[in-house]
């Protein structure tokens, strides 16, 4: 078995094809194609190397940016053994084989460095196992994930290790990129200006990727140059990056959540579109549009929950493609709401309240009293009907006997709660009076 993972230095590539993203595999780490924030000449990689104190880490990043290239380079610029295994295929009898392995080296005078791709579908007791031999520097670790390393790794290990944020390339550093394929290939790809932007932008920002594409352009025979229309007929588009169970699942419906309550429809309506392109689950959308209503909307406009509702109700029955129609809808609609997060906030209080007072009953006054005794005990005495009283409003007091009136309700001077605003003042007034 581990012939099937070590991969160290000295290990010979075999003649024969190799994939150009093999063969412009970057030599240094110098080579790295973006990844400034962590290579740069006083980011974290730059001052471990040049301290000699290079520790166990976690890269967290998506696909194609460079996380088992940085890893190889490390293991060479520190003349660690590279190891790699991965999650997918590795058992704990795999893992007690690497292990002992590192310790033999260990013993032998040379460290190891493991590298574990996909390190968060190791479950807890698997990632335990790494703790006593990255304590005893038998191994060094280095872990590329996918996945929020806080939602997905054990707090044992990333307090053993630094997390290192791996970010999708830019146009720039795919273009760098491009031109570093085209200087191995010896030839420049048959593309005009906008059908080279169209590639790069079918990459997504994943190096690998765009190599991957570059190579199936490169290889067809044609004297044209190509546009943007006869790329596309070639070339299909690269699916776009989204995990419905991931980060990008929370990331993006973050980010239309948030275009929603900053009023602004076009964002909100484009990453509602990017959910949808991903494969997200319209019904899951219209969920979370309702929400928003009831949060950040709330009684400034009472009626966005019902055009939330209809266009859920629109949608069922419609189905696909056509009730995502209504759906964009009540996104525009509630962009261009007057907010307010008083209810939320209100609510929110009344649970504190609730909570701090435990079980205080009702004042006796408010309760009713259905036997003699209940009345014996003084159980609606001096309860004043609100519809006898002047002003249709009695004032009296709801709240336990003892406690501190709070504040809870406190509307904004926007849309309809405005007009509400003016309805609290003016009780607020009434009860004042009554009670002076």
């Amino acid at each position: 078995m581990g012939d099937l993972f070590d991969t160290g230095s000295d290990t010979e590539v075999p003649a024969g094809y190799r994939p150009l993203a093999d063969r412009l595999r970057p030599r240094t780490l110098a080579e790295v194609i973006g990844q400034r924030q962590v290579l740069g000449p006083e980011a974290p990689l730059t001052v471990m190397l040049a301290s000699g104190a290079l520790s166990s880490l976690v890269l967290w990043g998506p696909p194609g940016v460079g996380k088992t290239t940085i890893a190889r380079l490390l293991a060479h610029e520190t003349d660690l053994h590279f190891v790699q295994i991965s999650a997918i295929f590795t058992g704990v009898p795999d893992l007690r084989k690497v292990f002992e392995a590192a310790k033999i080296r260990r013993q032998n005078g040379q460290g190891t460095l493991l590298f574990v791709d996909e390190i968060h579908r190791f479950n807890k007791a698997q990632q335990d196992g790494f703790l006593p031999h990255m304590e005893d520097g038998t191994i060094l670790l280095v872990g590329a994930t996918t996945e929020n390393p806080s939602f997905e790794l054990n707090a044992a290990v990333l307090s053993r290790a630094q997390v290192l944020v791996l970010e999708r390339l830019g146009t720039e550093d795919l273009e760098r990129l491009a031109l570093r394929a085209e200087a191995e290939l010896d030839r420049a790809l048959p593309l005009d200006t906008d059908a080279r932007t169209a590639l790069l932008q079918m990459a997504d920002g994943d190096g690998r990727a765009l190599l991957n594409l570059i190579e199936q352009v490169a290889a067809w025979k044609t004297d044209a140059t190509l546009d943007t229309a006869a790329l596309t007929k070639r070339l299909m588009k690269r699916a776009a990056q989204y995990d419905k169970g991931g980060d990008s699942h929370y990331n993006l419906i973050s980010a239309l959540h948030k275009s929603v309550r900053g009023s602004d429809p076009d964002a909100a309506l484009y990453w509602f579109a990017r959910m949808l392109e991903g494969g997200e689950d319209p019904r899951y959308l219209a969920r979370r549009i309702t929400r928003m209503a009831v949060e950040d909307i709330g009684l400034a406009d009472p009626q966005a929950q019902a055009v939330c509702l209809q266009s859920w109700q629109t949608y069922e029955r419609l189905g696909s493609p056509e009730g995502e129609l209504a759906l964009a809808q009540a996104v525009a609609y509630l962009a261009l709401a007057p907010k307010s997060n008083a209810a939320y906030v209100a609510y929110k209080g009344a649970r504190r309240a609730a909570k701090e007072t435990g079980s205080e009953p009702p004042p006796k006054h408010i309760l009713n009293a259905p036997t003699a005794m209940m009345k014996d005990q003084g159980y609606g005495d001096g309860y004043a009907y609100d519809h006898d009283a002047e002003d249709g409003f009695s004032g009296q007091n709801y709240f336990p006997d003892g406690m501190d009136r709070p504040q809870l309700y406190q509307p904004v001077e926007r849309g309809f709660e405005r007009d509400l605003k003016k309805r609290l003042d003016y009780f607020t007034r009434l009860r004042d009076k009554r009670e002076t």
